[in-house]
């Protein structure tokens, strides 16, 4: 059986977290070393706490080249000046979680080259790829919700977006905004029509259809809960709703996660898991998609794991097969 070395930078927040959930039960990994100035010397079990009794890894402060891929979860901005600082052998595959090289402009490194490691979109690069760039959780969410209209060249008026993530989606340092008595109970907006995944949305559209020019006008919500992504995505589209279901059914196929559902959709269906289900409505000549994600999973940790197992020729699904936290 294939056993990969795996390292982890930034193992003690969020998706370091749930990164060593999935790694610590893969059948093909062994975990040399997970990396945290912070909390080195310290069981992972003791930040971690879910983990107790699974595994008595500590952090360390110590890297080494004595791997096989490197994952980097890191805060955004801060796994380029780590690469710049720190380099690793040629033959060492990156997985990086944050935006630092998602956008074709800025995906190279002393060398490297990154691939947007979006799997529905760019399955056979990932397989030979050596770097990935890992997507962010709502462009995940929402990409995955018109894909198949740009591969069929059907985006061509403006594409409307209301979508609602978790607290989870900030990070685990404490801000105003993830503060538990101004989150609970509560809802807002941010980033109207600015978001920064906005920009790897378009090049993703861009790549299936050369000739889209349209708005993408999208409204992120803060939601009341801890995880998860749900969007609502309409534009207009002269396909029938069962023409529209056979587009879906035929560009997602062969995709291991991502999933297309007659009946109407809802959040914990999704959460814990790798999937991205998705549901079709037709309203005049509009055409709605639903689309839900665990945004520390599929938009997150799990996606990167997906990745390493294509990159290096294992089962996509290895240590994926979660279960809906659904009760």
């Amino acid at each position: 059986m294939i056993k990969i070395k795996v390292g982890i930078v930034g193992g003690a927040g969020y998706t370091g977290g749930e990164l060593l959930r999935i790694l610590v039960n893969h059948p093909n990994v062994d975990i040399a070393y997970v990396h945290s100035n912070s909390n080195a010397g310290n069981l992972i079990s003791d930040v971690h706490t879910d983990l107790l009794g699974d595994t008595e890894l500590q952090f360390t402060n110590q890297l080494s080249q004595d791997i096989d891929v490197l994952f980097l979860c890191v805060g955004h901005g801060d796994a380029r000046k780590f690469l710049e600082a720190n380099k690793f052998d040629a033959h060492i595959k990156i997985i990086d979680l944050s935006q630092d090289f998602r956008l074709k402009a800025k995906s190279t490194i002393d060398g490297r080259q990154f691939t947007y490691g979006l799997p529905e979109l760019n399955k056979e690069q990932i397989k030979s790829a050596s770097n990935i760039a890992n997507p962010g959780c709502f462009a995940t969410c929402l990409q995955l919700a018109v894909l198949p209209l740009a591969k069929a060249g059907l985006l061509k008026a403006d594409v409307h977006i209301s979508a609602t993530t978790g607290s989870t989606g900030a990070g685990q340092k404490p801000g105003p905004t993830s503060h538990f008595s101004w989150r609970n109970n509560n809802l807002s907006v941010y980033k109207a029509f600015e978001h920064q995944h906005l920009n790897e949305i378009g090049e993703s559209l861009l790549q299936l259809q050369n000739n889209f020019s349209a708005d993408i006008n999208f409204i992120p919500y803060r939601g009341a809960f801890p995880r998860g992504i749900i969007a609502s995505v309409y534009t207009e589209c002269d396909l029938s709703l069962e023409e529209a279901e056979e587009l879906y059914a035929t560009y997602y196929a062969d995709a291991a996660f991502t999933h297309l559902s007659k009946a109407n959709i809802d959040l914990k269906q999704v959460v814990n898991t790798n999937k991205c289900l998705l549901h079709l409505e037709k309203h005049g000549n509009k055409l709605m998609i639903l689309s839900i994600t665990d945004n520390l999973l599929k938009g997150a940790s799990g996606q990167a794991v997906q990745n390493m197992n294509l990159m290096f020729g294992l089962d996509e699904k290895a240590g994926l097969r979660l279960k809906a936290s659904y009760f």
